[in-house]
């Protein structure tokens, strides 16, 4: 007798279980807003370097290093602290000689020899003073940097921007799901969930000023215009709703 009750509460479970899962699920209205702030960038980052050639290493080194140096000695010169200047590439190339196309049958290829040598080296200027940003540029290549690698604005506190566009973004969400639920004839029940998408800050477009030919060719100093950023949020909201 007790083996039968077993049995009949085991085959009652999956029942159970299955009514659970049928239940409907209430209706949702779902509505994503993207809120935008912009700000002007506090900050901005320069590459620059230096590339040279030589036959032998070591000449090549001492060379680049030395107009490195010179690069250094005037940024800090124009006010550029010393740790707002950061090495972020040294690379060594090694040039070969061409090798002679083989015939059929001759043995393989001799070992490549060596020509020479070209060196390179970049390093990002942080420049917080924007109104110094064209005079660094201008005494990197004065001084023989012979690369500029490009120029990135920045903001140096991004995290109340990110909070602003995030909260723009919830209130266009809110005021989007009520214009829908108006016109739809809805009521919104309650807010069941919400999603942020993150967010992102569009830095301005570098100037076609700063290409670097046209920087060296340059009678004058580089015109800079820092433009606006764009910092940007998205929420996603998930609403209940019900008939009017």
């Amino acid at each position: 007798m007790r083996t039968i009750v077993l049995l009949t509460g085991l085959l009652a479970l999956p029942v159970l279980a299955w009514s659970a899962e049928d239940t409907p699920q209430p209706p949702t209205l779902t509505v994503s807003a993207t809120g935008t702030v912009q700000l002007a960038p506090d900050t901005a980052f320069v590459t620059l370097g230096m590339e040279t050639a030589g036959q032998s290493l070591g000449g090549a080194q001492q060379q680049n290093a030395a107009t490195m140096q010179k690069v250094m000695a005037r940024l800090l010169q124009v006010g550029i602290e010393k740790d707002r200047i950061q090495t972020t590439s040294f690379t060594i190339t090694p040039h070969y000689k061409p090798q002679p196309n083989r015939q059929l049958g001759e043995e393989g290829p001799a070992v490549p020899e060596i020509t020479g040598y070209t060196v390179s080296q970049s390093m990002t200027v942080e420049v917080r003073d924007l109104e110094k940003v064209a005079k660094v540029i201008d005494s990197a290549l004065a001084a023989g940097a012979n690369h500029f690698q490009g120029l990135h604005w920045a903001l140096r506190e991004e995290h109340p921007a990110r909070l602003r566009a995030l909260k723009l973004a919830a209130v266009k969400a809110r005021e989007k799901a009520h214009a829908l639920s108006e016109a739809l004839a809805v009521t919104l029940v309650r807010l069941i969930m919400v999603s942020e998408g993150g967010s992102s800050i569009m830095p301005p477009r570098p100037s076609e000023a700063l290409e670097f030919r046209a920087a060296q060719q340059a009678a004058v100093s580089v015109p800079i215009s820092a433009g606006a950023m764009n910092v940007e949020a998205n929420v996603t909201l998930v609403y209940e709703i019900g008939r009017d």
